[in-house]
């Protein structure tokens, strides 16, 4: 298993971020709409550079702000379809060894609609041309959420053969509970190309370092024994909550 941080979450600067990075052998996992937002920020040029100078590898986190490509609305649906296509390749161009992709929102629980957001949701996903691989992220914390269920992610990945499965232990345990995590593990375990980390309580989305909440970290840690794909850290508390993180995945003393 490659292992990574999210300097999003994390709250730590790119230099600081590839620091961290280089020093504990980890990829750092990129936040597409930071980018989208600050033009600060390096390009994917720039970007790509400075993984190279520091032997840092990167996954990339696909637009979700502000985003829908379920959306009932035909121009929303279209700008977060070109906003998608367009954070692809800025994943190919740095060299992200995957994408993931959240799987759409439709706040109008009406049949019609939740059927119709279903359909679009397929149609953007045959449009995509996946210049990097894409995994579909479980949500299911919201009622807007479009996928409620396991069952549903099943469904959808069995008819995009293209895409893979992120797992996102988190909120798998607010979403199924402490044994959500398996749940999804147990059905969707044979497209999982990547993983998202974090602990919470089993109520809300805190991304807690690893070891803070609930999480079952010792299934976790057994059930990546044998993982060839990628996990990122998804953790607030700064250098401190990386570490902490790593330090228990790993089990080793990184201080």
């Amino acid at each position: 298993m490659k292992l990574g941080f999210s300097p999003l979450t994390a709250g730590l600067s790119y230099p600081k971020s590839f620091d961290l990075a280089a020093q504990l052998g980890l990829f750092l996992e990129i936040t597409y709409d930071q980018h989208e937002m600050d033009p600060r920020l390096p390009g994917a040029r720039e970007l790509a550079e400075m993984g190279r100078a520091a032997g840092v590898g990167f996954t990339l986190h696909l637009p979700f702000v502000d985003w829908n490509i379920a959306s009932l609305v035909p121009p929303m649906q279209r700008l977060s379809l070109e906003r998608t296509q367009r954070a692809i390749l800025f994943g190919a161009e740095i060299g992200a060894e995957c994408g993931v992709l959240h799987t759409g929102l439709v706040p109008l629980r009406l049949p019609e609609a939740v059927a119709q957001a279903h359909r679009l949701l397929n149609s953007t996903l045959e449009k995509l041309e996946l210049a990097i691989p894409v995994a579909l992220e479980n949500l299911g914390l919201f009622q807007t959420d479009l996928l409620e269920t396991p069952a549903e992610l099943l469904a959808l990945l069995e008819a995009h053969p293209r895409y893979g499965f992120c797992l996102d232990v988190g909120h798998a345990q607010i979403q199924q509970g402490p044994s959500g995590p398996q749940t999804y593990q147990r059905l969707l375990g044979h497209r999982l190309i990547h993983l998202h980390l974090h602990d919470n309580h089993g109520h809300q989305d805190e991304h807690l370092p690893c070891g803070m909440g609930t999480v079952d970290w010792a299934w976790v840690r057994e059930a990546l024994g044998g993982f060839a794909g990628t996990a990122t850290l998804e953790v607030t508390g700064g250098e401190a909550g990386v570490r902490q993180s790593v330090a228990l995945l790993l089990g080793k003393n990184l201080d």
